[in-house]
């Protein structure tokens, strides 16, 4: 799902979402109380987290990056699509490295 702006939270697509799904992981391009802090705490709120759903978030780390390319960057914040997908793996409990190979 795609979220377009953080507030108001769209609380009937997250309850949607944590209804049909194991796993919601929340990434995003801001730094920590974002979007993800909203998800988290209504997610904590409604007693969702936990028996059938694990939440995981992804967002820039506290500390100054470099202007570079957004690849780089996004590199250096471990939000590229192999440190997705590695994130992704690790919480539906696979033990894997992320290999572009194997998906080619």
């Amino acid at each position: 799902a795609d979220a377009r702006f953080a507030k108001p939270l769209d609380n009937e697509l997250v309850l949607r979402l944590a209804s049909n799904h194991e796993v919601l992981i929340s990434i995003e391009d801001g730094s920590i109380g974002g979007f993800s802090a909203q998800v988290s705490e209504y997610l904590n709120k409604e007693g969702l987290i936990g028996n059938n759903l694990k939440f995981q978030t992804m967002f820039l780390p506290d500390f100054f990056i470099d202007h570079e390319t957004p690849e780089n960057q996004y590199n250096i914040a471990k939000l590229n699509s192999e440190h997705i997908v590695q994130k992704v793996l690790k919480v539906l409990g696979y033990n894997m490295s992320f290999e572009k190979s194997k998906l080619a």
